[in-house]
């Protein structure tokens, strides 16, 4: 499925990542894909993202979209021409947007949920949360801070950005194949924030991730980022 470059705002991106233990992971992905691992974990989380001026490169942004939009991720590896790649597959996908969830899997790639988005920001405090039109869930409360996360597989903020701005290629499911776009962004600048509370329905759910298989990691924040989506060619499985 290939699609016109689209350009816009990262008007608000949240990564809620957590660390998973490898062999779950290598059960639920298909192939072609492998889990990336730091120090022997597995890395999955969800993009909670605010598009906006969505509209295809070269159209005024007048005529853009804008939309509140959640896809769970998990970090993978594969080859590709004999060539060991890196990025991300996300099994789902969820928005507020009406017409994508129409044309998701059609238009452009990956099938997305319809969903209900509450969103609350202020001064650095970010509430946000989501229920699809499957039950599917997400909420978070976090803020902003300085202070890492001791029990972090990663050794700083430096190492975490780096590994999720390398991992800028995604592959969703389709029909027989996997559809890839690639996040391409003007600046690459994140920020660290301090959970109070997250609840995700997709990660809690212990007949795909048993008790205990299953940790949270960090979360970052990125804010105001001109950015685009390059289709790319199919992946086989």
């Amino acid at each position: 499925m290939k699609i016109p470059k689209i350009k816009g705002i990262i008007d608000r991106r949240i990564l809620i990542n957590y660390q998973v233990d490898a062999d779950v992971l290598a059960r639920f992905l298909p192939r072609p894909f492998k889990p990336k691992l730091v120090k022997g974990k597995g890395i999955a989380g969800i993009c909670l993202i605010r598009l906006k001026d969505i509209r295809p490169k070269g159209l005024p942004k007048q005529i853009g979209i804008s939309s509140e939009n959640g896809a769970h991720r998990i970090a993978v590896e594969w080859e590709e021409n004999g060539k060991l790649m890196e990025g991300v597959y996300i099994p789902r996908r969820d928005t507020s947007s009406k017409i994508n969830a129409l044309v998701g899997g059609r238009v452009f790639p990956g099938i997305h949920h319809y969903a209900q988005f509450t969103v609350n920001e202020w001064e650095g405090n970010y509430e946000v949360g989501f229920k699809s039109d499957d039950d599917t869930s997400l909420n978070i409360k976090a803020n902003k801070t300085n202070t890492w996360n001791s029990e972090s597989v990663f050794e700083d903020m430096e190492c975490v950005s780096e590994f999720f701005e390398n991992g800028d290629i995604g592959y969703s499911p389709g029909k027989g194949k996997y559809d890839g776009l690639q996040l391409k962004v003007n600046k690459w600048k994140v920020a660290l924030l301090n959970v109070e509370s997250v609840q995700s329905s997709f990660f809690e759910n212990e007949t795909v991730f048993p008790k205990g298989s299953v940790k949270f990691d960090n979360a970052l924040l990125m804010t105001d980022i001109e950015h685009e989506w390059v289709s790319l060619n199919s992946l086989q499985p």
